[in-house]
């Protein structure tokens, strides 16, 4: 895994209570990433991948997520970023070659495995055409989106999205500076401004911005 997320190093900070049991499906934060996880790795998610193409899918969980909240976009938006993890733990290196592992909020092992199978990850014309192909992105997009919905008045979402980069480069063992991550940044904070004046906005209506990025007018 090359990315550790903007939101991840705020929110576990700011949520410490995440990783304290709750009942599964309570309108709380935890019951919102059980119920999301389990609704992605069930077998009705599985169908859905015949007939879908991955961006109808990010489009279905997203709409999953608002309907779970009844309607709450900044709750439905964090629930999304742990949900959509490809991954439950951060490798920290430390002195001496030592490394420490940091669970992060996951569903129960069997459910984690089985969504991370059936996450998305054909999202863009690149994406890579392997097994993860771009996962990792979904929780990129939906931090960042989260944060400059919630705190967008000081660009939060972009200071923390170039310094997360940078710092996991050299702290996070899986770690990785990506360009392609700061433009699914960007493309999160576009997704929450444009959710701020229409709510019917899908995150499918702006990933497809990403491949208007990559086109050059020939003259």
């Amino acid at each position: 895994m090359k990315t550790l997320l903007t939101t991840t190093a705020i929110s576990i900070f700011l949520f410490h209570n995440l990783f304290f049991a709750q009942s599964n499906y309570d309108r709380a934060f935890y019951g919102g990433i059980n119920y999301l996880s389990e609704f992605i790795a069930a077998d009705e998610f599985k169908t859905y991948k015949n007939d879908y193409d991955d961006l109808v899918q990010v489009d279905m969980i997203y709409r999953k997520a608002v309907d779970f909240y009844n309607g709450d976009i900044s709750e439905a938006l964090l629930a999304l970023t742990f949900t959509c993890l490809p991954f439950d733990h951060i490798k920290v290196r430390f002195l001496f070659g030592t490394q420490l592992n940091f669970p992060l909020p996951s569903p129960p092992k069997k459910v984690f495995d089985d969504k991370v199978k059936n996450l998305p990850k054909i999202l863009f014309f690149d994406s890579p055409l392997n097994n993860f192909g771009d996962k990792d992105k979904l929780a990129h997009f939906f931090g960042n989106a989260f944060l400059r919905y919630n705190f967008g008045f000081f660009n939060l979402s972009k200071f923390m999205g170039i310094f997360v980069e940078t710092v996991e480069e050299g702290l996070f063992v899986e770690g990785g500076y990506s360009n392609r991550d700061l433009i699914v940044n960007h493309l999160g904070e576009l997704f929450a401004e444009s959710i701020k004046k229409n709510s019917s906005i899908l995150p499918s209506d702006i990933l497809k911005v990403y491949q208007l990025l990559f086109i050059r007018i020939k003259l």
